[in-house]
């Protein structure tokens, strides 16, 4: 009997608005523009509130909608071809009702099962191990997954610049907005199928503190004077690093392959600076890097979907592809093993 397989079949994206590149966010919230190309590496992102206004122009299920309808138009399927649908975020536009059954009433998907994971950057990889452990179950034949956050949400626009301290002002420069989606299914479609061999999720935060925190402010404490969203950036650039490679070894080990054998390698997508720095410190030197958050921003589960979007667009012919994410938030190392014969 032949081992069941999964399949990436397709993937779409969505970015809310035009780019905003450092000098019009230093116009916007007085931030460096130096020190933002230099210390963080960032040279655009897309937000979905207008930080001139504070007006909330796009929800995460306006972008999350847009980016699943392209991914079943790039695999030519219809909603109702959709068996099961899972989404992670971090910042989901409500605590009820789920974003994600929100997004599958606007694409017209019902009576199917819906899976929402709250979770950071490994949260897109946390839900393509969903739908992949139900597809190689049988439970399902094709599985709609989304990443995606609107991070500007927990961004001040109404303030005076020259109030804000630096680790304030980082949050602005580091972080956008975005979705992404994939449609993952137990057969081929058109005939040229990118085989998922391996998902691995580990939560490794065993005594060690947050890297990341983001409130959820009730409405006894929104006038907190606490931050929404806060990180030790000084422990996410030590740690991640090491998780990055911990997990790149672990996936070639499950798998028997070696580093000479990767083609394609995703590596985790923090900020242009520190992304560009842990590539270079990556395996597999000759594997070609997909790095895109020096031009999005971070914009959470939704990297991943892009990377994955720019590595269809690069790959051609057979070959192999490794891609990692690490969660800061209480230390996740996540990844994913791509095949193409």
């Amino acid at each position: 009997m032949t081992a069941p397989t999964v399949y990436l079949a397709s993937v779409g994206t969505c970015l809310p608005g035009d780019p905003v590149d450092n000098t019009t966010l230093a116009k916007l919230v007085g931030v460096d523009e130096s020190w933002a190309d230099l210390f963080i590496g960032n040279t655009g992102r897309h937000f979905a509130v207008d930080l001139a206004t504070g007006q909330v122009r796009h929800t995460l299920a306006d972008i999350a909608a847009t980016a699943a309808d392209r991914a079943l138009a790039e695999a030519a399927l219809e909603p109702y071809d959709i068996d099961c649908v899972v989404m992670g975020t971090a910042t989901p536009d409500q605590l009820m009702p789920a974003t994600v059954n929100l997004v599958a009433d606007r694409l017209g998907i019902d009576n199917v099962p819906t899976y929402q994971l709250q979770s950071g950057c490994a949260g897109a990889v946390q839900a393509l191990d969903v739908a992949r452990t139900l597809l190689l179950a049988g439970r399902c034949r094709t599985v709609l997954v989304i990443g995606g956050d609107v991070c500007a949400k927990h961004l001040e626009t109404d303030f005076d610049p020259g109030s804000r301290t630096s680790a304030e002002l980082v949050n602005y420069v580091l972080f956008g907005d975005g979705a992404g989606a994939a449609v993952l299914s137990a057969e081929p479609v058109g005939g040229d199928g990118i085989e998922i061999r391996q998902v691995l999720n580990r939560l490794v935060g065993l005594g060690r503190e947050p890297g990341q925190v983001i409130d959820w402010f009730g409405l006894g404490d929104r006038h907190s004077d606490r931050t929404a969203v806060s990180e030790d950036y000084k422990a996410i650039e030590e740690t991640v690093p090491a998780l990055a490679q911990q997990m790149f070894w672990e996936l070639l080990e499950d798998l028997g392959w070696a580093a000479d054998d990767v083609d394609f390698l995703l590596p985790p997508q923090l900020s242009g600076r520190m992304s560009d720095r842990i590539s270079a410190e990556m395996p597999a030197p000759d594997a070609r890097r997909i790095n895109v958050v020096r031009h999005v921003g971070n914009n959470g589960n939704a990297l991943p979907f892009l990377q994955l979007a720019e590595l269809l667009r690069q790959w051609e012919g057979p070959g192999r592809a490794v891609a990692v994410a690490v969660e800061s938030s209480k230390w996740i190392k996540s990844g994913i093993a791509l095949e193409r014969s």
